[in-house]
């Protein structure tokens, strides 16, 4: 079995510059997919990525802020963010499996409530496949909230929600109300009442729980370290 990929260089590094923060591998700067260079404005942020580079998944995110590949703009992000609580995973019960439903009713409502009273909205779980619409001031209401990140932050949340299909688990996380581990969990709910009633593939589905944990994780951490540079108090030794 081949082993896995040598490493292409020793130390990962970090430089300042004009209050930007770029890595480095030996003496060369990283690089975006598309050539660009590649930086981030927290020194948090960029140490992170130095220490675990192999690992990717902020390297990625940054990539994606600095490329831009869909020209998104901070208000784009924003309407996404508010219009996709509309089809948030944990409003939807199941309509034909009572035990499922009995199983969402347990896990999912005490997170909608949270969330209700934090943001002072009125969101309300339906059984029904029809999409819900809601009160206009619920919509200003989240939409001031998002707008409070910056447009990097937004990214993050981006590829949280479209990580677990769902903002309000999302923003559990980012408020430290739920751990990762249990946002995916709450997330996979329905997969695993399934899972347990036909079986599973022990790696397959485990690969995916673990992947989309690595996922919001790098997701959250990236929201935290585009918000306060102060997150990180301590600089790490590269």
């Amino acid at each position: 079995m081949a082993g896995p990929p040598k490493r292409f260089y020793k130390n990962a590094g970090v430089v300042s510059s004009n209050g930007r923060y770029e890595i480095t591998l030996d003496s060369r700067k990283l690089k975006t997919p598309r050539g660009l260079p590649f930086y981030v404005e927290s020194e948090p942020l960029a140490i992170a990525i130095a220490t675990e580079w192999d690992a990717q998944k902020e390297t990625a995110l940054s990539s994606t802020v600095i490329d831009n590949p869909n020209s998104l703009q901070k208000h784009d992000m924003v309407n996404y963010l508010v219009n996709y609580i509309n089809t948030d995973t944990v409003l939807f019960h199941s309509s034909e499996e009572l035990e499922l439903k009995k199983l969402q009713d347990q896990e999912w409502t005490p997170i909608v409530e949270w969330c209700n009273k934090r943001y002072e909205i009125n969101l309300a779980s339906t059984d029904s496949l029809v999409v819900p619409t809601f009160e206009p001031g619920m919509a200003m209401n989240l939409s001031r909230y998002f707008s409070s990140y910056n447009t990097a932050a937004l990214h993050g949340f981006v590829f949280a929600v479209d990580t677990i299909k769902s903002i309000i688990l999302t923003m559990a996380c980012v408020d430290r109300y739920i751990p990762i581990e249990k946002a995916v969990q709450l997330a996979r709910l329905e997969e695993e009442f399934q899972q347990g009633h036909w079986g599973k593939v022990e790696w397959a589905h485990d690969i995916q729980r673990l992947d989309s944990q690595a996922r919001l994780s790098a997701a959250v951490l990236y929201i935290y370290f585009n918000t306060s540079n102060a997150f990180v108090k301590e600089k790490i030794s590269l």
